[in-house]
């Protein structure tokens, strides 16, 4: 399907914004993303107004609840998207700094120096708040973005896209550093994906099947990642009331998010002690467990209830209360069915024991590995970076929140005072 023009011109639009943001002053994108944490204050109304009707609409299509609980926005999510917005303001500007000066012994001096992207393409479905997180990691970055929202999302991203150009040219920026594609036709998704001309990176953040349509179809590099199979493996040296309380949080604490825990592996000599407690704190939250023969017959003998878990459950983003248990009988076996069965996201040890936390962190190949701490933690704002565009589960380029650096890439200067090559 050849281009259409309109979209054509969303993308010529955003590389000549990107031309004015890649040398913008520091206090210049600090202004505008200033402006826009007040702007999205001063408009929280008009905002959450608006996301009432996607939801309202999504709700009587029948989406699922994990879903619903991605597109809703709230009072305190809108005023925590003001907070990650002035955070971003106060970090560092990565743009410009140098990653390498050397004088070779020709005399030739060679810079590495940090530089913007350019345009970023960001695909995306029920999470309006990924419009304010990738245009203002983008902003300070130096890159304009080119979005393209779910059609579930439509009216909460025209008012949220809204308060991001009056920010801009509030600024003085060119309001075009923006780009939305305001319609629900699933056929420019396809479209963008063939924008190489103007869209530098391609960033999906959507389900397994977005994914794979972006790396088969794009044109543009593309970032994948954000699909979160995590899980916690509860040592046998591991404090058992401290494990309640982390699988817990990471499975109870915001259950439709990539980084809440999806499967509990509990080594063979304390699962008969933490299952009991396990079941009987998470039941009257209303978490169901998908279990493995042995964590059956555990729960079976204390009373509790639990499906029987297939290997298909083992490779399952819940995002919901479901809770994947497996009794193992070592590390090895930890590690093992977490190489099967990980997504590279996020994977935790509970353990008391220095040699098994060190060996986990060293053989557990995933993005972000945590020992004695819950999955929840993987997130750009919890790491300080102020936001994300996604969570990347890749080896090239970015790995685990992508904030700011990561949406950079850099040149090579070199200065010279009549070098030739000899």
């Amino acid at each position: 399907m050849p281009l259409t023009a309109s979209l054509a011109q969303l993308g010529e639009d955003a590389q000549r914004a990107s031309y004015v943001l890649a040398t913008a002053p520091t206090a210049q994108k600090n202004e505008a993303l200033t402006r826009l944490a007040d702007t999205l204050e001063a408009q929280a109304t008009a905002i959450l107004a608006a996301n009432r009707l996607d939801v309202e609409a999504a709700e009587a299509r029948g989406m699922s609840a994990a879903l619903l609980d991605r597109l809703t926005l709230t009072d305190a999510r809108v005023q925590a998207l003001a907070a990650d917005t002035r955070q971003v303001a106060a970090l560092p500007d990565p743009v410009g700094t140098l990653l390498d000066d050397r004088v070779l012994p020709n005399g030739l001096r060679l810079q590495k120096r940090r530089v913007a992207l350019g345009v970023l393409g960001v695909i995306y479905e029920a999470r309006p708040n990924v419009t304010i997180d990738v245009a203002a990691l983008g902003l300070k970055a130096g890159s304009a973005v080119l979005l393209r929202g779910s059609a579930d999302t439509l009216h909460t991203n025209r008012v949220l896209v809204s308060c991001l150009r009056t920010a801009l040219e509030q600024a003085g920026l060119p309001a075009g550093a923006v780009q939305f594609i305001d319609d629900p036709d699933r056929a420019l998704v396809t479209q963008l994906l063939r924008l190489d001309r103007y869209v530098d990176l391609i960033i999906p953040r959507g389900g397994a099947k977005l994914h794979q349509l972006c790396k088969e179809q794009s044109l543009i590099p593309v970032i994948t990642g954000g699909i979160g199979i995590c899980h916690m493996f509860v040592d046998a040296s591991a404090d058992l009331e401290q494990a309640v309380d982390l699988i817990e949080n990471a499975k109870v604490q915001r259950p439709s998010v990539c980084n809440a825990l999806d499967t509990a592996l509990l080594h063979t000599a304390i699962a008969p002690a933490l299952l009991p407690a396990l079941a009987a704190r998470l039941a009257p939250q209303g978490v169901t467990f998908k279990a493995d023969p042995a964590s059956l017959q555990l729960l079976a003998q204390a009373g509790h209830d639990a499906d029987a878990a297939s290997l298909y459950d083992y490779d399952q983003e819940w995002l919901s209360l479901t809770l994947g248990l497996r009794v193992v009988d070592s590390l090895d076996q930890a590690i093992d069915h977490i190489r099967q069965h990980s997504t590279q996201h996020s994977d935790s040890i509970l353990t008391r024991s220095d040699a098994h936390a060190e060996r986990f962190v060293r053989e557990v190949d995933s993005a972000a590995v945590y020992v004695n701490a819950s999955t929840r933690f993987t997130d750009g704002s919890q790491f300080g970076l102020g936001a994300e565009v996604a969570v990347s589960t890749q080896k090239l380029h970015a790995r685990g929140p992508m904030g700011l650096e990561e949406l950079t890439t850099y040149k090579w200067v070199g200065l010279g005072d009549g070098h030739v090559r000899g």
